[in-house]
């Protein structure tokens, strides 16, 4: 990658993430220069980031003739003289934006299985990416890891536990590592107990103790999944067997993720909860860049830290992270059904179809029925995660426990 300013082209720029890089991008305007922006149907913001950044493309995804419409009416004022920015709309929008010849960086902070498919076109651009986008490595990391290899691309970790493990690992042998232990905060009920479960509510389950997120990975950060899929995504990304990646709870989440080595020693990666500082981490790589007269990430004394806890992840408790990890060992079609079935629960738990156990349940429940390919391609992953959706539709009447 090139070095400063930074060319970035930020997919999935309205999201949280993608309004956290925005706000890295804003403290460090020498650094990083903004050259497309790509949202899903949020025009209203979409529009005031591109007045504020001036991208020469922005994209809007979202195949719909309302959203398109709305796009074209809000940017045919911004327009400049020269025309930009230009505006794209559908997926061609997204592979614009990652394949232009003025990108060095692509952000991937777009969910779902546009995500994978923005990610797969920038591989083939030769881009470097810092990808915050989950269900690409569970779904695809057998497609996506060997390209990314055999175009010599980078893939620079932005959640933060898969970058706290990126720094620790920087100058270390492979052969000297022990095992991976991911932090977990154990979300709104970490102490709870299963009768106490089975009441939660929607509006319960969407306190997170620590993070502010969007509704479907606060969700899952309260059954757990989410730690899970973090767990799939350390195996593709660090090349580490399932069997050397644990995961630790930390109800104070301020250390991030740690290395073992194997003379026992530990390194691990602290810091106060934002999600600015793997940002900037990512973005700014191999260098760090100075943030004390930013404002941007509140430095962490540890006079103020009265104490750090750690325990064992109550697996019996959390039966999403068991499922998961058991479809990762599974392999093959079973975590793209994994990651559809998952999708399909949250929205029927946040729609009150469906209660909070019963998440679990759902998702069982199309794993069992699903018959394996040991190696599908993208039609097939596809294929494979809307089947799941589908079949958690059918099934959602079987599973209610309280309604």
């Amino acid at each position: 990658m090139s070095g400063f300013p930074r060319r970035i082209a930020l997919l999935g720029s309205t999201g949280s993430i993608g309004r956290q890089t925005l706000d890295v991008v804003r403290c460090f305007p020498e650094h990083f220069h903004i050259v497309a922006l790509a949202a899903h149907s949020n025009v209203a913001l979409l529009a005031q980031q591109a007045e504020e950044f001036k991208p020469a493309l922005v994209a809007c995804f979202a195949a719909t003739p309302e959203v398109e419409q709305a796009a074209r009416t809000a940017f045919e004022s911004l327009r400049a003289g020269d025309g930009t920015p230009e505006l794209v709309c559908g997926a061609q929008g997204l592979l614009e934006a990652v394949t232009r010849a003025d990108v060095d960086l692509v952000v991937a902070a777009n969910s779902g299985l546009m995500g994978l498919e923005s990610v797969m076109a920038a591989i083939g651009a030769g881009k470097t990416i810092a990808l915050a986008n989950k269900e690409t490595l569970v779904m695809a990391g057998h497609l996506v890891m060997p390209a990314a290899q055999r175009a010599g691309v980078s893939l620079l970790p932005i959640d933060s536990e898969h970058n706290a493990l990126w720094q620790c690992l920087r100058g270390e042998q492979a052969h000297e590592v022990r095992r991976l232990l991911l932090t977990a905060s154990g979300g709104p009920f970490r102490q709870a107990t299963l009768d106490q479960m089975r009441e939660v509510t929607v509006e319960q389950a969407l306190a997170h103790p620590t993070w502010r997120m969007g509704p479907k990975i606060t969700i899952d950060s309260a059954t757990l999944m989410n730690k899970a899929l973090e767990v799939i995504e350390a195996h593709w990304l660090f090349d580490m067997p399932y069997e050397r990646i644990d995961v630790v709870v930390h109800p104070e989440s301020i250390i991030h993720s740690m290395v073992e080595f194997v003379d026992g020693s530990l390194k691990m990666q602290a810091s106060l909860p934002s999600m600015h500082l793997p940002i900037l981490n990512a973005l700014s790589y191999p260098l760090r860049l100075p943030t004390a007269d930013t404002g941007l990430i509140q430095d962490l004394r540890w006079s103020q830290v009265a104490q750090l806890h750690f325990e064992e992840l109550d697996v019996a408790r959390f039966a999403c992270y068991r499922l998961a990890r058991e479809a990762a060992l599974r392999g093959g079609s079973y975590p793209c059904v994994l990651v559809g079935a998952d999708e399909e629960a949250v929205a029927l738990f946040l729609d009150g179809t469906i209660g909070f156990m019963d998440i679990a349940r759902l998702i069982e429940t199309v794993l069992e029925r699903h018959q394996g390919i040991d190696h599908p391609d993208i039609p097939a992953i596809l294929e494979a995660r809307d089947w799941a959706r589908a079949t958690a539709r059918e099934f959602s009447h079987n599973v209610r426990t309280f309604l």
